[in-house]
């Protein structure tokens, strides 16, 4: 098994958690994006190699953000067994490692990482964070404090600077203030429809699909500073899924083609001066 990975208890108690979901982002969108330096504000925090390409363990984002808060990130596209950042422990399991944040009394990560003290605060986008219905409140209800709006969801073309502008007014309140949290985001602009990020265009594609992604590094600038100013976060961006634009046939996703269930994944601690 590859010890890749940071010791996430070192990190726990001391760091904000941060993950930012860009939901739909396709793997190879992304990178080409960064190869072309049309990601400055991420870039800055990635490695030299750009987004890791990874599996998603779901097709669609229902399913992927069940596994995810049950401890199962998008896994590295080489042989494993990979370790896992966060685990719920049970018998068995070949991904627990000595570095994992392992909870031995939570149904989900969300539940153990309020167990260690921290606030847990979900933004959703799309509309299974929606929670006019009993399914849009599923996950979002894991959260201590979950927030969701017509103007955080895909048909708002402003909708991550709604998002990020809410993130950072909550990490700001005072009540926050002597508190780590674990903040959550599902960016809901790459998601069709994502027409309007292209000048002229009047149909979804990989070009609009390439301009939401940089619509979105510009609007999620201000979240980093804001965690700079409040001390280290550990964060971790990644899509939950991608989606098909016509190849081979496939159009959106919820099925197993390339396209779906290859994503870009990052990782890396912001405010931190060690």
């Amino acid at each position: 098994m590859s010890t890749e990975i940071p010791d996430m208890n070192t990190f726990a108690g001391s760091h904000d958690l941060v993950l930012v979901t860009l939901d739909t982002l396709r793997y190879d969108v992304a990178q080409a994006q960064w190869r072309a330096g049309a990601l400055p504000h991420l870039a800055q925090y990635m490695g030299e190699d750009g987004w890791e390409l990874r599996h998603t363990p779901a097709s669609f984002t229902y399913a992927a953000h069940c596994a995810f808060f049950a401890g199962f990130l998008p896994t590295p596209a080489t042989p494993g067994p990979h370790p896992r950042l966060f685990c719920l422990r049970f018998p068995g399991s070949e991904t627990t490692h000595a570095h994992s944040l392992v909870f031995d009394a939570a149904d989900n990560i969300v539940q153990g990482l309020a167990q260690r003290g921290y606030h847990t605060l979900c933004l959703g986008g799309v509309g299974f964070f929606n929670p006019h219905t009993p399914l849009g409140r599923q996950l979002p209800g894991l959260f201590a404090e979950s927030h969701w709006r017509p103007e955080f969801g895909v048909t708002a073309p402003d909708c991550t600077e709604h998002q990020v502008a809410l993130a950072c007014a909550r990490l700001a309140a005072p009540e926050l203030s002597q508190r780590r949290v674990f903040l959550f985001i599902n960016v809901a602009a790459l998601h069709q429809p994502n027409r309007h990020y292209l000048d002229g265009a009047s149909e979804d594609s990989l070009d609009s699909h390439a301009a939401a992604l940089r619509h979105v590094d510009a609007a999620l600038a201000p979240l980093w500073k804001m965690l700079e100013q409040r001390g280290p976060a550990f964060v971790i961006v990644c899509s939950d899924h991608g989606t098909a634009y016509g190849e081979d046939g496939w159009h959106g996703h919820r099925h197993a083609h390339p396209s779906v269930m290859q994503v870009p994944y990052t990782q890396f601690r912001i405010g931190a001066h060690d």
